[in-house]
């Protein structure tokens, strides 16, 4: 048998979308339910991704720890910040690729983080339906901002932190509102998250836009 690097990922059911919009908890729910694998992108990206990062910025001539952190969340406006974040999202896809190649389930893959980008995910799956895109309303951000403590964490090493805190969180809107504009229009789903469901119901939601797929 021919092995397919790509087999796993054609398959699998990707939730994107913007920070703190419950894609974690969404895909983990969605697999407890339907016996599926949960790929959590987070995880990987600041663990084995990291290492990747080092790897690609030594092979550039780049120092192994990257920029000041002043320099990337202090003194960068987010508007180069997303830029740049967006610039950065194919090279990390790749990663996500060569993850999801180590895995060969019966049942599909629910994969989920901010780096799954619709431009990235629709050129690869079977179908548009594969994908929905979660971005929340500004409420619900502000909400989440206020409610978890990591989405407030200061990040290490900035002489400004207030500065670095507003910084990656208006980056942190446009990621989102761009993944949302480019969802659109590639025909994929976008799910506004604003707090009035609940997270069962966010994934009975998502459960069924994937349902002709769950089964086989």
């Amino acid at each position: 048998m021919d092995f397919d690097p790509l087999a796993t990922a054609r398959r699998a059911l990707w939730i994107g979308g913007g920070q703190w919009a419950g894609k974690t908890t969404l895909a983990v729910t969605l697999a407890l339910r339907h016996g599926l694998t949960a790929y959590l992108y987070d995880r990987h990206d600041a663990r084995g991704h990291d290492d990747r990062r080092t790897a690609d910025r030594v092979r550039r001539g780049e120092p192994a720890a990257g920029a000041h952190p002043d320099d990337t969340w202090v003194h960068t406006d987010p508007a180069r910040m997303a830029a740049e974040t967006l610039a950065g999202f194919p090279r990390r896809f790749e990663w996500v690729l060569d993850d999801l190649s180590a895995l060969v389930t019966g049942r599909r893959v629910i994969a989920e983080g901010w780096g799954l980008r619709p431009e990235l995910v629709a050129p690869l799956v079977e179908s548009t339906r594969q994908m929905v895109v979660l971005v929340p309303t500004p409420a619900f951000r502000a909400y989440q901002r206020d409610r978890l403590a990591r989405a407030t964490a200061p990040q290490p090493g900035v002489g400004d932190p207030a500065r670095a805190l507003r910084n990656r969180l208006a980056r942190d809107e446009l990621v989102a509102a761009d993944a949302a504009a480019r969802a659109r229009g590639l025909g994929v789903r976008v799910i506004e998250v604003d707090g009035d469901r609940d997270a069962a119901a966010v994934a009975d939601l998502v459960e069924e836009q994937f349902a002709e797929f769950l089964n086989r």
